[in-house]
């Protein structure tokens, strides 16, 4: 009696796979169809990213926002269609660990990274920003020209 028992349970479980498998697996393939990338569709794409740690200086802050700044008033035109997005990282959280890596980071940084699709094909550090923290339009001036000549570039 027992065995019988399993084995219409057995039954019973396979039968409801069956009659469930197609539709979980359609509404699969229509979740893939239908899901929106986190940015606009650019083939190329520039990511300005700035890294910083979990202890931060009066100049560290002040990269972080003249950056910001200087990014928002000369690229609001590919800021607002996605082709450039900017990102604020703080490297010391393990799950960013590996940008140290990736881009060879040894102190805070700007870094501007250009992607294809979702592979990236190339970076640049923007190490002189350390260098201009005295002067607003200094700084802007680099971070525009920098930005701007890698954006152009191939």
């Amino acid at each position: 009696m027992y065995l019988r028992n399993k084995a219409i349970c057995l039954a019973m479980g396979i039968l409801l796979l069956i009659c469930f498998m197609p539709a979980a697996g359609a509404a699969q393939a229509d979740k893939g169809k239908t899901a929106a990338p986190d940015t606009k569709d650019v083939s190329r794409k520039f990511v300005a990213y700035y890294f910083h740690g979990d202890f931060r200086c009066d100049n560290c802050r002040k990269i972080e926002q003249y950056s910001r700044e200087a990014i928002e008033k000369y690229f609001a035109d590919q800021l607002k269609s996605g082709e450039l997005v900017f990102k604020v990282i703080n490297m010391d959280r393990p799950e960013n660990q590996h940008f140290i890596n990736d881009y060879q980071l040894y102190t805070r940084s700007l870094v501007i990274a250009e992607f294809k699709g979702t592979t990236q094909v190339r970076w640049k550090n923007l190490a002189e920003v350390w260098n201009n923290l005295d002067d607003q339009e200094a700084f802007y001036y680099y971070v525009k020209t920098e930005i701007q000549k890698y954006m152009e570039s191939t």
